[in-house]
This record gives C-alpha cells, sequence and structure tokens, in this order.
C-alpha cells in the first residue's frame, strides 16, 4: 500500500489530474464526506487529506509514503528528510512581499508579518536588512493596514486581495509551485511501486509541456 499526503482546496484540485492518469481516483470527495483517509480506484493506493502545513511532518516521519506540497511549505519546514523528485507544476503562484501603496521602500530595520518565518528572516538577511519578523496566521493584508507591521510576506496569486485592501506587491521573493515529495526509507523499502508511479507522472507531465 502506498500513502499519498496531500491537502484540500487548489493543490488537490489540480494534482486530480496527475493522479487520475496513474490510476488513482478518490472513491470518495472530502467535499462531501468527512473521511481523512480516501481510498482510490487503485487497491494499492491511498490518500490522506491534511493541513498543508501537515504534509512535509507525515511524509518525513513515514506516515504518508509520498506527499504533494508547495516550495513555500517545503522551504519553511525544512525538507531534509525527504526527497524531492519532482516539480509538479500545478498550484502556481508568487512568494513576495507588500506594502501599503505609494510606501517608501524597505530599507533599514523592518516589521514584517508572515507565516513563512524561516523565509523571511533568510530573506531579509540576504539584503542585509535587519528585520522584524511577526508571524501571523492570516489576514497578513491587514498588519501594515493598522500599523503592526511595514509589509508582509505572503503568496500572491492574482493579487485581487491586496488591491481590494490598498496594497501592492513589492518584491519577488520566488515563483512557487507543488512539488512530490517522498519519504527516503520507503524510497527504498517500496522502490519499485514508487519509481512506477514517479514514471508516471513524469509522462504526464512530459504531455503538458
Amino acid at each position: 500500500m502506498l500513502t499519498i499526503a496531500v491537502s484540500k482546496g487548489r493543490i488537490y484540485e489540480e494534482a486530480l489530474p496527475l493522479l487520475a492518469e496513474a490510476g488513482i481516483v478518490p472513491i470518495d470527495d472530502p467535499k462531501t464526506c468527512r473521511k481523512l483517509i480516501l481510498q482510490t480506484t487503485r487497491d494499492d493506493v491511498q490518500l490522506v487529506i491534511i493541513r498543508a502545513t501537515d504534509v512535509p511532518t507525515f511524509v518525513e516521519y513515514g506516515a504518508a509514503d509520498l506527499g504533494i506540497a508547495g516550495k513555500d511549505v517545503l522551504l519553511e519546514h525544512g525538507a531534509e528528510g525527504l526527497y524531492e523528485p519532482l516539480d509538479l507544476g500545478i498550484a502556481c503562484c508568487r512568494l513576495m512581499t507588500a506594502t501599503r501603496k505609494n510606501a517608501p521602500p524597505i530599507t533599514g530595520r523592518v516589521r514584517v508579518a508572515t507565516k513563512f518565518v524561516k523565509i523571511a528572516e533568510r530573506y531579509f538577511a540576504s539584503l542585509g536588512i535587519q528585520a522584524e519578523i511577526i508571524k501571523l496566521y492570516g489576514s497578513m493584508e491587514l498588519a501594515p493596514l493598522v500599523g503592526l507591521a511595514d509589509c508582509i510576506v505572503d503568496l500572491v496569486d492574482t493579487g485581487n486581495t491586496l488591491k481590494a485592501n490598498d496594497m501592492e506587491p513589492r518584491d519577488l521573493i520566488m515563483n512557487i509551485s507543488s512539488r512530490l515529495v517522498v519519504n527516503k526509507a520507503a524510497m527504498k523499502m517500496k522502490n519499485a511501486a514508487i519509481a512506477e508511479l514517479l514514471a508516471q507522472f513524469e509522462r504526464t507531465l512530459a504531455k503538458r509541456v
């Protein structure tokens, strides 16, 4: 049995066609059922539905053999204990700094609100900017508006939420996409099954180029 960890939402929806090409179609829909373990049309593969930020933890500790997670989550988690064989090219967005519209350039000491604490620390350190990082779990756009922070570091897709809150994206930190990650022990113990799945994903991705 192979167990694949994936989160609800955009990553799950965009991963479904990839999984289907490998014959992996969930029997239950997580939108309409409360099951956290989904059986699939393949007897040897099941999905576990968890929070996006928990995917690398489940895979690293062997609770899942494979996982699909955004590069932002992997960098923030620290994925040294995982193989990352494939960029799936799904759920693409940008990790950026953002400020209030027409705010002055970021220089000197700066207060930054974000849930990506480690990434933000590394980024501002690389610029030689002293940053005080304030960890938030949501509503990032509110922080500069009420004076909690000078800027935010967050994922940007359309940018509509920023515009609606009188903010604008500034500097691109990195482009983000979802990656397939594999538990190192599973790669050895279940090598044939995982290699077959990787090959199928590679064939599917090659068709999209």
